[in-house]
């Protein structure tokens, strides 16, 4: 996949993620903008880009174990490295399986929200980005392995859950605009998929792992409570504490007082 297939991909969801961060910054580059809108503008695209390499690495990786797992290179089938629960050997699938896939559809269905969640996850929340993701991949797994009914269970559904059930709830619980806007965009892109977190997914298709996508929904709310005081924060709202004889006096925010509400 080339950088101009990528582009293709990710612009228009990049045109409101700068909407989101900030309703008065224009993605449109135009003669206007000053030395410092042209600055931020070269800074948050670079920004942009650098939040999109852990995706390309990740779903890189995945690609090549499907190719390597499926040409058969190395004699045997890579399903034997998946989450085996309740077995203390399966604990290894809890690293390995979300690199695994049952088939072409099994990949390319889990491909594109891979990029665009952990995309969103190292963009907005930059500076918690790589615990939360290591730790939401680790707790799904193990969660897994431990409510999971007995077979095999391979792929990244359940990181997918975990990332957009953080993502979700993390914006809500901050009460920040930009964040709550994202968890309202990732709940309209995702929203459908949340029943196959349910028991009753096993009676419409029986090879979906309820128990993971359930397991990654509960890690992913765990997380988002665990490290809501951390990463991006609602602003503080700021007083003007200053007087000025031509102005009036500034109250709380949307209050203005007049001079018969000033003491004597």
């Amino acid at each position: 996949m080339n950088k101009h297939n990528i582009s293709s991909i990710i612009e228009p969801v990049a045109q409101l993620l700068y909407i989101c961060v900030d309703k008065e910054f224009s993605l449109n580059f135009n003669e206007n903008m000053d030395e410092k809108e042209i600055s931020r503008f070269a800074f948050e695209k670079k920004r942009m880009w650098l939040a999109l390499l852990p995706s390309l690495v990740f779903v890189s990786f995945m690609w090549l174990t499907f190719l390597v797992d499926h040409a058969g290179l190395f004699g045997d089938n890579f399903s034997q490295w998946g989450i085996r629960p309740g077995e203390v050997n399966g604990l290894k699938g809890i690293i390995f399986s979300v690199f695994i896939h049952a088939s072409f559809s099994h990949l390319l269905s889990n491909t594109l929200p891979l990029l665009i969640l952990i995309w969103f996850l190292f963009y907005f929340y930059s500076k918690i980005a790589s615990g939360v993701f290591v730790s939401l991949w680790f707790l799904s797994g193990f969660t897994t392995w431990l409510i999971g009914r007995s077979s095999i269970h391979v792929g990244a559904s359940g990181l997918i859950f975990a990332i957009l059930f953080f993502l979700f709830f993390s914006g809500l619980f901050r009460k920040h605009i930009p964040l709550v806007a994202l968890s309202m965009i990732v709940a309209f892109i995702y929203g459908s998929t949340v029943w196959s977190i349910f028991p009753v997914t096993e009676l419409v298709d029986p090879s979906i792992s309820w128990e993971g996508h359930l397991s990654g929904a509960v890690s992913g709310l765990l997380l988002s409570i665990l490290f809501r005081k951390q990463g991006p924060q609602k602003p503080l709202e700021k007083w003007d504490g200053e007087d000025y004889e031509d102005e009036p006096e500034k109250g709380p925010p949307g209050i203005e007082i007049t001079q018969e509400d000033k003491p004597e």
